[in-house]
């Protein structure tokens, strides 16, 4: 089936959290939790070197769900349930739809950093990507240096297959190579327990 045909039920409802695909309109939102951030996600994130403002984040998540609809890249945006506030960035990335390989991806508003809530959706992300999705691999590719990053992986019981070296960039202004390690999950077995949960259709509400 034609990747577009396909139904996708959201939100991804956690205890915490709900995850939904980035839409028109987030772009305040998500200009408020990068400028928060910013300092941290130079390190790591090179979409982030650019120029950050409410209009360039607005264009960016519509351009995001253009990209969701045509089932290109499907961007998640975490959203705490009880006061709506946006507290991280995810989604499922470097999509192969014919053989149901997908990567996950993670960044989290530092204000929100350390309180587990990466952990709680890339668990229930990886969830869903078994199940509606019926994946057959899901990875996490990431800076080897990024201590935070690893642990997410890690604590989720995602192997590490490997290290690339020389083989990701840096997003510092020195751009360089540096080592990259792959994690990687085949099925859902072992994932920490958590209470996930998505609707039977799609819902693009908080």
């Amino acid at each position: 089936m034609n990747p577009i045909l396909l139904d996708l039920p959201f939100p991804i409802v956690t205890p915490r959290l709900s995850i939904r695909p980035a839409a028109p309109g987030d772009g305040p939102a998500l200009y408020a939790a990068v400028a928060e951030s910013i300092a941290g996600l130079r390190l790591w994130m090179p979409w982030a070197r650019g120029e950050i403002n409410v209009e360039t984040c607005e264009l960016n998540c519509r351009e995001a769900y253009v990209r969701f609809l045509s089932r290109e890249d499907l961007r998640l945006y975490c959203f705490d349930r009880a006061t709506g506030d946006f507290v991280a960035g995810s989604g499922l990335h470097r999509i192969d739809w014919e053989h149901r390989i997908f990567e996950i991806g993670y960044w989290v508003r530092s204000s929100r950093a350390g309180a587990g809530y990466v952990s709680e959706a890339v668990n229930a992300i990886a969830r869903y990507a078994f199940g509606p999705l019926d994946a057959k691999r899901v990875s996490i590719h990431c800076n080897a240096s990024n201590a935070k990053s690893r642990a997410v992986a890690e604590r989720l019981g995602f192997a590490l297959e490997g290290v690339h070296r020389n083989d990701d960039r840096a997003a510092a202004a020195e751009i360089q190579c540096r080592d990259h390690a792959i994690y990687a999950r085949t099925s859902p077995e072992g994932l920490p327990r958590l209470d996930a949960s998505w609707s039977s259709r799609a819902d693009l509400s908080n």
